[in-house]
Order: C-alpha cells, then sequence, then structure tokens
C-alpha cells in the first residue's frame, strides 16, 4: 500500500483548515461587529424636481388654468383704463382685488410701480423699458431687458434649471422661466433649506460597538 503523497497531505490540510475557519465564522468565536444603523430617509421636499411657481407658460403648454391672467376681464383696455392710486411716498395702492400681492421688486420699493412691467392701456401685455410690447407669456424676455447678465447666464444653464437632452441631436431640452421659480411682483428668492450630506460607504466603527 503505497503512503499518501505530501500533496495530497496538503490539500487535505488545507480543506480542514478552511472548514475549521467557516465554522469558527459561522459560530463567531472571535465576537461580532454590530450592524451598521439605517440610514434615515430623505425628507422627500429635497428631492421633488417641481418649480415653486408654474408660469404663465408653463400652464398653456400643459394645459392649466389661465383665467387668474385674465387681466381684461376686470382692467378695460385703451383710454379708459383705470389710473394708478399712489399714497403720500409714491407707493402703488393696490386694490382689494390685488390685496394678496406683496410689491418688492428691487432694493427701496424702486420698482413698484404697475406700469414698469405692465403695459398701461391693456394690463394684459408687458412692455420693456425700451417700447417693446411683450405677451404675458414672454415674460423671461421682459426679464431680460433688465437682468441682462442674468439672462445669459440662464440662456448658458449656468442660472436656473435645465432640463432635457444634453446632446442636442438626440433631443430638445427645456428651460424653466424665470416666473417658474421667481414671484415678478417680488422676486427675491426665498432662503431654503439646506439638503443633508452624503453618507459615506463605510461608516467608522465606534469604539465599545464590537462584542465578543
Amino acid at each position: 500500500m503505497e503512503c499518501p503523497s505530501k500533496a495530497s497531505l496538503a490539500l487535505t490540510g488545507l480543506a480542514v483548515a478552511f472548514l475549521a475557519l467557516a465554522m469558527a465564522f459561522h459560530l463567531e468565536i472571535w465576537g461580532r461587529y454590530e450592524p451598521p444603523p439605517a440610514l434615515p430617509r430623505v425628507d422627500p421636499s429635497f428631492t421633488n424636481t417641481s418649480t415653486v411657481r408654474t408660469s404663465l407658460a408653463e400652464l398653456k403648454r400643459t394645459g392649466g388654468d389661465t383665467s387668474e391672467f385674465a387681466c381684461n376681464a376686470c382692467h378695460e383696455v385703451g383710454d379708459h383704463a383705470r389710473k394708478l392710486r399712489l399714497d403720500e411716498k409714491g407707493s402703488v395702492i393696490l386694490p382689494d382685488a390685488h390685496s394678496e400681492l406683496v410689491m418688492r421688486h428691487g432694493r427701496s420699493n424702486r420698482n413698484d410701480n404697475c406700469f414698469n412691467c405692465h403695459d398701461e392701456a391693456n394690463r394684459e401685455m408687458l412692455r420693456t423699458r425700451d417700447g417693446r410690447m411683450l405677451k404675458l407669456e414672454e415674460s423671461t424676455m421682459l426679464c431680460a431687458s433688465c437682468h441682462g447678465p442674468t439672462y445669459r447666464d440662464w440662456e448658458s444653464g449656468i442660472h436656473g434649471r435645465t432640463s432635457g437632452f444634453w446632446k442636442r441631436d438626440l433631443g430638445p431640452i427645456v428651460r424653466k422661466d424665470c416666473a417658474d421659480c421667481h414671484d415678478p411682483h417680488a422676486p427675491a428668492f426665498p432662503s431654503v433649506k439646506t439638503a443633508p450630506g452624503p453618507h459615506g460607504l463605510h461608516q467608522k466603527q465606534e469604539k465599545g460597538k464590537f462584542h465578543g
């Protein structure tokens, strides 16, 4: 009877060693780490991609209700259009129908006159500083007539939000209008709560968490 070769003995020894090692891990003879704590769920408001407002252009594109933009349903058109009422400081006195509006466009209320943007004879039209007439849904071009640098950033995708295809030959892109985020009458954007930072893939094990 031939003695087992050295190779056979070595393989048998390795098999026994691996089996013993597997049993040791299974029985946790060296102790164990507590499982890492569950990561908290992110507030859905941080992952919501909707804009804070909806512009008239977006409402028209999606078939939404545009009745609140029918200015001429109440305002007269032409020479009979009602003039603005001003207080002793020269600020606009808003009628009851517009009491919910906050007129805060520009520092020190320097742009709180309705006719700085709306056409005096036809409220459903906008008028730029150089006299160009625009429809209400073209309000971004009105913003551009005063905020040139910001508009150039918007065109290049630095300011605002752009969605669609980065590779233009695959499909179109869509840039949200200024009024989808900024209230035209009070455009300063309110402070927002910052989102939580990312969680590392490998959490550091705290002292005392190892159990033997």
